[in-house]
């Protein structure tokens, strides 16, 4: 079956699921139908990326985490990055001045975070307008994601979402904690660990029906049938994002107030900031490190004083082993044991294992065998 037919399958499923009436009668066979829309998508999607020619964005990511900015064109990104890093991002007035992705580097409290300032994303873009299936790829793998708008057009933010939502982005939300365990027969069995508010038996059967025929599915999270779905689809990616509102300095207070409150009415971490005249910038660097999850280790070496100049960088639930880990491959090899004084330690100079969780502003001493 070539993309044509498939496109057109995925034509008929979307406006039977449009026009059937949404019931307890009718739910098995709407999830049925919403899994089997997401597989063919899901395959055609897979057979376009195939078909792409030309260069791609080749991005190294460095530092301690990335940061992918995105925005409809003209928005301010460039002006933003050059504000927050050592980026020459060409600024202009016009649509597409950022014509390839320009990185630079943010060093907040001691990290290094790497900003990649994306082409102006457009409308379409998941369809492939405006080299937009390349832009959300390389968006695929950033740690968190900004929503540039300006205070003029946040119906701009539903869009961008909606574009990062068919490419597979899942903003904001946790993977769900399903397993699927295929098994050789005995069909489908689904086992439940807490009480499914949106989701029954049988629903569960006939959406999992479209990707596997034999299977045991443990679910420990109260999820949707769009969640579960996501599940078997198995390509997507969750990751944080906030946004944004530029040119705050062009509207009134009151119509600022009134798109403050659209905004956060769908649950939006939001900041308002005018990157020109350098507004609210203190404020984004503090959101930033505290949504990528950063926290700040100084270490202490045996018989010299704590380096707080510069400390070593990881995420909240990161252990010891972790920093180990970051410091030299070879010094786990020559761990004995490792002293911490601060939030995490019952007490000063507490002596702890590999495994003992740091949180941020602790002092760490690794003591090492000679």
């Amino acid at each position: 079956m070539d993309t044509s037919q498939i496109e057109k399958q995925i034509k008929d499923i979307e406006d039977e699921i449009f026009n059937t009436q949404k019931n307890k009668a009718t739910e098995r066979h709407i999830g049925k139908l919403k899994a089997k829309l997401a597989r063919l998508r899901d395959d055609v999607d897979k057979r376009k990326s195939a078909g792409v020619k030309g260069k791609g964005f080749a991005i190294k990511k460095s530092g301690d985490a990335t940061i992918g900015l995105i925005g409809f064109p003209s928005i301010g990104k460039s002006t933003l990055m050059n504000q927050l890093t050592d980026a020459e991002s060409r600024v202009g007035s016009y649509d597409f001045t950022t014509i390839n992705v320009i990185p630079g580097m943010m060093n907040y409290n001691g990290a290094k975070i790497q900003l990649l300032d994306f082409p102006g994303l457009i409308s379409g873009a998941s369809e492939g307008k405006g080299r937009g299936r390349e832009i959300l790829s390389a968006i695929r793998n950033v740690d968190l994601v900004l929503f540039m708008i300006d205070a003029q057009h946040e119906t701009h933010l539903d869009l961008m979402a909606l574009e990062l939502h068919r490419a597979g982005l899942r903003l904001n939300q946790r993977k769900p904690d399903v397993v699927v365990k295929r098994t050789g027969q005995g069909g489908i069995s689904v086992t439940a660990a807490i009480k499914l508010t949106y989701l029954n038996e049988e629903l569960i059967k006939s959406i999992a029906s479209e990707y596997v025929v034999n299977a045991n599915i443990i679910i420990r999270d109260n999820i949707t049938e769009d969640q579960l779905i996501d599940v078997f689809v198995q390509n997507k990616v969750y990751v944080s994002a906030i946004v944004i509102i530029n040119k705050i300095d062009l509207v009134s207070r009151e119509v600022l107030l009134k798109q403050i409150k659209k905004i956060k009415e769908k649950s939006w971490e939001l900041i308002e900031i005018s990157a020109l005249k350098g507004k609210g910038l203190d404020k984004l660097r503090d959101i930033i490190f505290s949504e990528l999850k950063l926290i700040r280790v100084y270490m202490k070496p045996v018989g010299k004083q704590v380096d707080y100049k510069e400390p070593l960088i990881l995420r909240q639930g990161d252990t010891v082993n972790d920093a180990c880990g970051k410091l030299h491959r070879e010094l786990k090899n020559r761990y004995r044991y490792a002293i911490v004084t601060g939030t995490s330690a019952k007490h000063d100079s507490q002596k702890v294992g590999l495994d003992h969780k740091l949180k941020d502003k602790d002092i760490l001493t690794i003591v090492t065998s000679r």
